[in-house]
């Protein structure tokens, strides 16, 4: 007989609004707009912000860096083979993935538990500015 988890966490919209709220804060703070996607554990949209100046072009890649880390249960960055980044191996997962999966950091897991309940993927800025602004956002729903 299966097994059912009846105390399974979800994301709710107000908790993704919080993210995209705090997320929003620390863009203003570092003067970057940004595009900031929340999404559930099944990588679907719940909140997003394109911040008034955010280049439009980052739109997908923000949606994209936050499905990637939500369905792959991690954090979006370069793939590794040892201690070194493999491109091969990055690009590989890009194509092989139809662009599901990106080697560009910004896409953060929300974990609650053990538990992915979602992610937050961010764009616009440099890679170390996106997680910046994405850290912002987890910092936020982990302390709710």
């Amino acid at each position: 007989m299966a097994h059912i988890s009846l105390n399974h966490p979800k994301l709710t919209l107000e908790g993704a609004e919080a993210i995209l709220d705090a997320a929003k804060a620390q863009a203003a703070r570092i003067g970057k707009p940004m595009n900031i996607a929340v999404v559930d554990d099944g990588g679907h949209l719940m909140a997003f912000a394109r911040m008034d100046g955010a280049k439009p072009a980052s739109i997908d890649i923000a949606i994209n860096k936050a499905h990637a880390a939500a369905i792959r249960r991690q954090n979006t960055g370069p793939a590794r083979s040892g201690d070194e980044v493999s491109l091969l191996i990055s690009l590989g997962l890009a194509i092989g993935s139809r662009a599901h999966q990106t080697p560009i950091r910004g896409g953060l897991i929300l974990d609650v538990n053990g538990h992915c309940v979602g992610a937050i993927g961010v764009s616009a800025g440099t890679e170390d500015e996106d997680t910046e602004v994405a850290r912002a956002g987890v910092t936020a729903f982990v302390k709710s």
